[in-house]
């Protein structure tokens, strides 16, 4: 029977006390404590110590807890150096294993009687006798080595492991505990290296028991990774420039950064830990919205901190795994974005001025058939068909122009503008086609490119290209025919990739019928046409175009017109404008000029408009219409009463049909009302 040393704390000595009564082959003569305390029956008779160790006491085997180790290292090798020493988490197996597989123990020196057991245990386990014959070699010690027990029981370890530290052991009797080792296949192993004594001290052999750590190094290198990750990742949320906010799964703040407290006002101490509602002072909880729903938002307009900043807050969750472990939100400063829009504008308005470059963002108007033509252009964009701009002077033939070519896949390339009517026959053609050197009399020597050899792989927009001649006329029918140039006093066919957008605001089948323009031209150009409308047959766009207008003038004339009067709109909205968005801006431009420097709003009073009557007035009416007394009456108001008459007629015209009247006066249906109210006129009608 075994006499047994308990070192253990209370909970294990209380545990072992109970299998130590079950179990014949073990005897209890000693508990060592850390701090007293009674043993129940039947120990009472049991010597009980903290220090000094009980004398004379008879002990074979000790068993420690791990905390108490140092406390029976020095106990082993001073007060009962002859005993054996053995952790609870060993004994304990080896009490299980005994009571499974019926062993009858009578001393643990016999190690045949430990072998079924120890090839039982997770960790790899290599026992070697006196003669360093390896006895036990278990199953973990045979997937760690990659040996296999038939190769390795029952010879010299050196034979089998050459770079064993056992024999070493037990040579000097002397444990080694958590030693580093790399086996001969390369698995990394935890080894503790322990000496076989039997009860007189002599040496049986030695045993290693040892753990794989390959995984767990490697588990390791993985969380010292993560660790740098999330110091990288935080090092970037506190140095970015964009507010950042972070809350855990129940909505409480985690994480901000410096930029979150400029813009908020709030510092880490008020937000973490408090609930994501903290920092608004007007709206709803994005994070709590995402956290419930676990879906991104974005653009979502709030009120933050106590100055209450209107800003645009885009939140995403956070999922790990599937489970939602908070969200991060970014938030942007509404204010600074409209002030780099502002600037951005400023300098696309720059740009423009210096490279005269147009998209269809330039293109202003919600009325149906601006909104018709500019989709027409953007199809035109995407193929390469010729375009043929058709429109009155003055309704932008040219800026249309521009944003086909941008949007198209021509835009990296050049565009060239020509005005058919500015130049000379001759001028032209030589401009438009190039020449050789010597064709006339000045030829550059040795010749010149033309304007199609210029835009080759680009567009070349051709302006009035009624005002062609027939023989210019010919050339670019062979241009559109063949994508080939013929230059001036040249016999050589040059071939070129050039998209054709051309303009006119002539009607091109009069002309054909008169013999002015060829037909078979007409057919090559008119492959795809957009009609551009006139200011007068889109009212609704008028005062959109006259603040689009208003940016560019002020610019142009270092002024700081911001807004346009009711009656001066409603004196806008009236006229007719025969000369479109030019004449628009004719007015408007006329207006600022002669505006003090101080005013910051155009009035009726600065809206002058041309007159465009060719008829001399009648006798006794002046040239509105108006009677010679009445022309003695106010400017504005003959204009008003002109105005009604105008209106009493056009819904006598239509038999008082409101809708049928607006649309023949070519005004939209909330102005007429306007007006109806504004002279009374709207009581006859229900009359």
């Amino acid at each position: 029977m075994q006499r047994v040393l308990l070192v253990t704390e209370k909970k294990e000595t209380l545990q072992l006390l109970h299998q130590i009564e079950l179990e014949d082959a073990f005897q209890l003569v000693g508990v060592h404590q850390k701090n007293h305390y009674p043993l129940p029956s039947p120990f009472g008779d049991i010597p009980i110590f903290t220090d000094p160790p009980v004398p004379g006491l008879n002990v074979d085997l000790l068993i420690f807890s791990p905390s108490l180790k140092e406390r029976a290292d020095y106990l082993h090798e001073n007060e009962y150096p002859n005993s054996g020493k053995l952790p609870v988490s060993q004994f304990q197996e080896l009490l299980s294993q005994f009571n499974e597989k019926k062993i009858a123990v009578t001393d643990l020196g016999h190690l045949q009687q430990l072998k079924t057991i120890l090839d039982n245990t997770h960790d790899g386990m290599i026992v070697i006798d006196q003669h360093l014959t390896i006895t036990i070699f278990n199953k973990s010690a045979e997937k760690m080595t990659g040996l296999s027990k038939e190769d390795a029981v029952g010879k010299s370890i050196l034979e089998v492991m050459p770079n064993s530290q056992l024999p070493r052991v037990l040579d000097s009797g002397v444990e080694e505990v958590n030693q580093e080792q790399i086996l001969a296949n390369g698995t990394k192993i935890y080894t503790t290296r322990t000496p076989i004594l039997d009860l007189e001290g002599r040496k049986q052999g030695a045993f290693a028991v040892f753990k794989d750590i390959t995984e767990i190094v490697d588990l390791a290198e993985e969380v010292t990774n993560l660790k740098s990750i999330q110091s990288m990742l935080s090092s970037i949320i506190q140095s970015s420039e964009e507010a950042i906010s972070v809350v855990d799964e129940q909505g409480k703040g985690i994480m901000i950064n410096p930029a979150y407290t400029r813009l908020t006002g709030y510092t880490a101490e008020q937000v973490i830990g408090k609930p994501a509602t903290t920092d608004i002072s007007e709206g709803e909880s994005i994070h709590m919205q995402v956290l419930k729903t676990r879906k991104p938002v974005r653009g979502a307009r709030l009120r933050v901190g106590p100055n209450r900043k209107d800003v645009i807050v885009n939140v995403a969750p956070i999922i790990v795994d599937g489970l939602l472990k908070g969200s991060v939100g970014v938030i942007h400063d509404v204010s600074e974005i409209k002030g780099l829009t502002e600037e951005l504008n400023r300098a696309r308005q720059i740009i423009r001025t210096l490279e005269a470059k147009y998209s269809f963002e330039d293109i202003v108007g919600n009325s149906e058939e601006m909104n018709f033509a500019v989709d027409q252009a953007k199809l035109a964009a995407s193929t390469p068909a010729t375009v043929l701009l058709r429109g009155e002077s003055g309704t932008g033939k040219e800026l249309f122009a521009h944003a086909i070519h941008n949007a198209s896949s021509r835009k990296f390339n050049k565009f060239i503008r020509v005005n058919c009517a500015a130049l000379s026959e001759s001028l032209l053609e030589s401009e438009l086609f190039g020449y050789e050197e010597g064709a006339f009399s000045g030829a550059v020597r040795g010749g010149k490119r033309g304007l199609f050899e210029e835009a080759n792989g680009g567009s070349i927009f051709l302006d009035e290209v009624g005002e062609l001649s027939q023989n210019t006329q010919a050339k670019l029918l062979r241009v559109l025919q063949e994508n080939e140039i013929r230059r001036v006093g040249g016999t050589k066919a040059i071939p070129i990739n050039v998209r054709v957008i051309a303009a006119t605001n002539v009607n091109l089948e009069k002309m054909i019928a008169d013999g002015t323009f060829r037909q078979d031209l007409y057919y090559r150009l008119n492959r795809m046409p957009i009609y551009i409308p006139p200011l007068r047959s889109r009212n609704n766009d008028i005062i959109l175009l006259a603040y689009h207008l208003l940016q560019k003038l002020n610019q142009d004339y270092g002024r700081n017109i911001d807004f346009i009067s009711k009656d001066a709109e409603e004196f806008l909205l009236a006229y007719h404008w025969p000369g479109n968005v030019r004449e628009l801006e004719n007015v408007l431009g006329r207006a600022i000029i002669h505006m003090s420097h101080t005013d910051s709003q155009i009035n009726r009073s600065h809206v002058s408009l041309l007159s465009r009557e060719d008829s001399k007035p009648k006798q006794g009416t002046s040239m509105n219409g108006l009677s010679d007394e009445d022309v003695s009456k106010p400017l504005a108001e003959q204009i008003d009463e002109f105005e009604k008459n105008i209106l009493t007629e056009a819904i006598e015209r239509c038999n008082g049909n409101k809708t049928k009247t607006a649309k023949s006066l070519g005004i939209s249906l909330r102005n007429f009302y306007y007006k109806l109210e504004k002279y009374g006129l709207d009581e006859k009608l229900r009359k």
